[in-house]
């Protein structure tokens, strides 16, 4: 028998990574004597980013990745489904901040999906302690009688 987590699997479950780069974004004048230095890739999503892992994405332990993994300059955008990485190279990103990224990526995932559960977790036992409550309650009102001379105390 399957449980319900196993039988269900909602987008936000999916760990959350990077698909391709929108070709279409990047400055036309790539591979020219005109091309900038450094540029912005926008690359798209493997789902939709929740609330909480965008603001992991935006925040300082990213940042310090960033920095400790030798790319201080680079900095990173979410719009809707894409992540816009800006003063970056498709060089960089093939020979090393792709990976930077998808590994910061997949951590903010399971940290994401451990919060979920932990909360699933506090829900469930709030849910059984309340049916343990509601039980209790049924059964001591089940124990009052009121024939004559029943419930004396004492």
């Amino acid at each position: 028998m399957s449980t319900p987590s196993t039988t269900t699997t909602s987008s936000a479950s999916a760990p959350l990574g990077l698909g391709s780069v929108l070709v279409g974004s990047l400055p036309s004048a790539l591979m020219t004597a005109d091309a900038p230095a450094r540029y912005t890739v926008e690359a798209v999503f493997t789902r939709r980013p929740q609330r909480e892992e965008i603001a992991e994405i935006l925040g300082d332990e990213t940042r310090e990745t960033l920095v400790r993994e030798g790319y201080p300059t680079v900095e990173l955008t979410v719009s809707d489904r894409r992540l816009e990485i800006a003063n970056t190279t498709l060089e960089e990103l093939r020979d090393g901040l792709g990976s930077v990224l998808a590994e910061r990526l997949a951590a903010i995932s399971d940290h994401a999906h451990e919060r979920r559960d932990a909360a699933a977790r506090r829900d469930e036992k709030t849910a059984e302690s309340e049916r343990e409550r509601a039980a209790a309650v049924v059964a001591l009102a089940a124990s009052v009688s009121f024939g004559a001379g029943a419930n004396v105390a004492g």
